[in-house]
């Protein structure tokens, strides 16, 4: 059944059948159809950043960007879940189409535009939500704040999330919203960091409890602006990094249907560029903080590697589009 309705959906306009299947799995999540998407979840528990995950397989941001299908990807296995990214007001996106499939590489193009319903509907859907595992929330600025004031929507996201996130995820590293991955550089950088690190003290006293932060960066790095990045995080006391978003490069997809509408490249062509990152961001950080590694992890050999390269947890996302939720219990058993 999942195979059937899995290549029914990928005949479909893209962002068509994303929509029918989040609102399916909205809708049945709490129903005994769930059993259709159902797998028990594969226990290899391992702690990272003081917390606990059930297994080092996990469902990457932007899939669920409103936290509407938790109960549901819970119960497909995921060892964690990360929702969002989600923004201080809601914003409907970029203009349509934006979502493209490039299946002759298993790859995905999309320029979303941080697309969600707005910050407190997102913490509305965790805290209804079942789920009694680890959760990530992912957090943007709006396309109309200006880049100087960015700090202030991931000051305003973070205060409202805290309480109900494992852990919070800060994206500076989308290519869809304008001026976003400059926030990646030098003074920028440092000055964002310090002041998410200064809001997270007051919030640990504030609720008693310590959420740790994870910075997500983009692969379209040189070696020096790796180091440097790895640097700031060390020296502000960051607690992670996910490595990484899409890429702007069009190398791997040039001459087929969709490879050049704008928007950030994600799927199997990333597998390489992600794990390159992934190896020389380890050695730069030291083992100082841990990395989530994410971008083409479509098999447990593909997993097993970004391991090998220092990743301590890894994410999936358009390789569970074409796969589906098989994919999650090939890799969890497989690492």
């Amino acid at each position: 059944m999942q195979s059937i309705v899995q290549k029914l959906l990928l005949q479909c306009e893209p962002e068509t059948s994303h929509d029918f299947a989040m609102n399916w799995l909205k809708r049945t999540q709490h129903t005994p159809l769930k059993k259709i998407y159902s797998h028990s979840t594969i226990e290899k528990p391992v702690t990272v950043a003081g917390i606990h995950f059930a297994n080092p397989v996990g469902l990457a941001a932007g899939l669920d960007k409103n936290g509407e299908c938790i109960d549901a990807f819970a119960a497909m296995g995921f060892g964690f879940i990360e929702v969002g990214t989600v923004t201080p007001r809601p914003q409907p996106g970029n203009p349509k189409p934006r979502l493209f499939r490039i299946p002759e590489k298993q790859a995905i193009i999309n320029r979303m535009g941080f697309n969600n319903k707005g910050v407190d509907y997102l913490v509305e859907n965790v805290k209804n939500s079942q789920f009694k595992g680890t959760i990530g929330i992912n957090i943007g600025k709006n396309k109309d704040t200006e880049e100087n004031r960015a700090l202030e929507d991931y000051l305003l996201c973070l205060n409202k999330v805290y309480p109900y996130a494992s852990y919070v995820t800060v994206n500076i590293s989308s290519p869809n919203t304008p001026g976003l991955r400059n926030l990646q550089y030098g003074a920028a950088l440092d000055a964002l960091l310090t002041g998410l690190k200064e809001a997270q003290e007051k919030l640990c006293q504030t609720h008693g409890k310590y959420v740790p932060l994870f910075i997500k960066i983009a692969p379209d790095l040189s070696d020096e602006e790796i180091t440097s990045i790895a640097q700031s995080l060390i020296t502000s006391k960051m607690d992670g990094v996910i490595a990484t978003n899409t890429t702007l490069s069009r190398d791997a997809v040039s001459g087929l249907p969709h490879a050049d509408e704008a928007g950030g490249l994600s799927g199997a062509v990333m597998t390489q560029v992600s794990l390159d990152v992934t190896r020389k961001l380890s050695a730069a950080l030291d083992r100082a903080i841990p990395i989530i590694g994410v971008g083409g992890i479509d098999s447990a050999q593909a997993a097993r590697d970004r391991l090998d390269a220092g990743a301590s947890l890894v994410q999936v996302y358009s390789a569970f589009i074409y796969q589906g939720p098989a994919l999650i219990r090939q890799i969890a058993k497989a690492i």
